[in-house]
């Protein structure tokens, strides 16, 4: 028996009625395009199958709805950003052409007189208040001639400079603009190494970023960056150009200005120093009440008590303990000053300045620099065997620029 082909159409049987047919036979070619045209896309454009199915490689991916994509993920610290961000600005300086004369006056009557290239700086601040406060690095604007502030909404204003610390490297601007920001300054005492940290400003002129981390360690000193030292170390990225800006907490609280890299390459190597902003605001405080810092000064050369220098010196470790005292040993006198009036000779051992232990050199030197010039204040030193205590009527530290590489 012979097999007959017959089209798709007569392989179903349809309605008698002749509407009902008209209806299925448009069905049903409705259908095979449809079919036709899936079997195009599914050879020719499979991706758009994917998309509208939500599947791509056999993974099914859902949209989330949109009233919970702004809900932010476990550890974010976008909300300490967002806080921070508006108060911290970007710091332009530029430091003016100058002649001067080159050779003797033949040569400036042939050559004429030379010129300083003019000079472009970067950097970045923190506004603290919202009278226009700003507390960036000394270095960032020293010996510039023009300040420019630009903020995050993209205003800008010349900056004032209230007064300056070369010592702790900070210093202190005044910009006059409305609404301005100002971020909350937070408590570094409570902060601990491995806390989260986020640093912030305009590292290579990039625009404003924000990098984080963790405090790496507390307390950093002996780093031959600033004269008075109590850094804390991060691995927040900080480059060229971040100096001067803002180190905050989890809670986009400020406590650090981020001051320093150590670097071999000029970029970040993990390795960043901020300054806290405890000691900041005690700087800002005396910047805004006399234009300067002023500190309590010896006169006296002080150096680390190891057991070479205690040899040299005859300090004797102790009986009980086998251990060398601790305190700092006086290396140098300065004749007729506080010191020297006060008794002191070199080889004495500095145990306590008023009523605070000092362990090294950077304990004596912030110590000393609390007392306050002409008042009375008390020291505990060690001389050989004896305990003594002098009465010491310190000076007035004299300004000095520490050495600060970048």
């Amino acid at each position: 028996m012979s097999e007959v082909v017959r089209p798709l159409a007569h392989m179903v049987q349809l309605p008698d009625n002749e509407p009902m047919k008209k209806y299925w036979l448009l069905f049903s070619q409705s259908v095979t395009v449809l079919l036709a045209m899936v079997f195009v896309m599914a050879t020719l454009k499979p991706l758009w199958l994917m998309r509208a199915s939500g599947a791509v490689s056999g993974v099914t991916v859902q949209q989330a709805p949109a009233s919970t994509r702004v809900r932010h993920p476990a550890g974010s610290l976008s909300e300490a950003a967002r806080v921070a961000s508006p108060a911290v600005v970007s710091i332009n300086t530029s430091k003016k052409s100058r002649s001067h004369s080159q050779g003797d006056t033949w040569s400036r009557f042939f050559h004429g007189p030379s010129e300083e290239p003019h000079q472009d700086g970067l950097g970045s601040g923190v506004i603290v208040s919202a009278e226009g406060y700003i507390l960036t690095n000394n270095h960032v604007i020293e010996e510039a001639d023009d300040i420019e502030v630009v903020l995050q909404d993209g205003r800008t204003g010349q900056a004032k400079v209230i007064g300056v610390d070369p010592d702790t490297d900070l210093a202190l601007l005044q910009i006059h603009l409305g609404k301005l920001p100002s971020i909350v300054l937070g408590d570094p005492g409570t902060l601990q190494v491995g806390d989260l940290v986020l640093a912030i400003g305009n590292p290579f002129g990039v625009g404003q970023t924000v990098t984080s981390g963790i405090v790496s360690a507390l307390g950093r000193n002996h780093l031959g960056i600033n004269t008075f030292e109590n850094f804390i170390q991060t691995d927040a990225a900080i480059n060229p150009g971040n100096s001067g800006g803002a180190l905050v907490d989890v809670n986009g609280q400020l406590i650090g200005i981020n001051s320093a890299i150590y670097s071999r390459s000029g970029g970040n190597m993990g390795i960043g120093f901020a300054i806290p902003v405890s000691t900041a605001k005690i700087i800002m405080d005396s910047l805004l009440k006399d234009g300067k810092v002023t500190r309590g000064w010896l006169g006296l050369e002080p150096s680390e008590l190891t057991a070479d220098s205690a040899q040299v010196f005859g300090i004797v470790k102790n009986a009980q303990t086998g251990q060398l005292p601790q305190g700092v040993l006086i290396a140098g006198i300065l004749q007729n000053g506080p010191a020297a009036k006060a008794g002191l000779k070199p080889g004495d051992v500095i145990t306590q300045v008023a009523t605070h232990p000092v362990g090294n050199v950077a304990e004596l030197l912030s110590q000393v620099a609390l007392l306050h010039p002409g008042e009375a204040s008390q020291l505990q030193v060690l001389r050989g065997p004896k305990l003594l205590q002098l009465t010491v009527s310190p000076g007035t530290r004299p300004l000095h620029r520490a050495p600060n590489p970048r």
